[in-house]
């Protein structure tokens, strides 16, 4: 059975004492930063004012479907209204 490793938050803590340890904590934090930089922008992100307009955009299409679906549903309505009475 494979051990699974620890979870990150323990070995960043592991990390952290044993920098606090050495007192080179500023140099590790400056590369941690850079090398967590990196890996995000790796990553397939947007940003947060982005992620808003999007979110936005979205909301109004939303409310145009909901009115088309109800315009389609009063049209249908008529139509199978004016089909029955022209039936007659």
């Amino acid at each position: 059975m494979a051990l699974k490793p620890p979870p990150p938050w323990d070995i960043f803590q592991q990390v952290n004492e044993l920098v606090n340890a050495t007192g080179i904590k500023g140099e590790v934090d400056k590369s941690v930063r850079a090398l967590a930089q990196t890996a995000l922008s790796r990553l397939d992100v947007v940003s947060r004012e982005e992620f808003d307009a999007q979110a936005e955009i979205l909301k109004r299409t939303r409310a145009k479907v909901v009115a088309l679906e109800t315009e389609l549903e009063e049209l249908t309505s008529e139509l199978e209204t004016l089909s029955r009475e022209s039936k007659k």
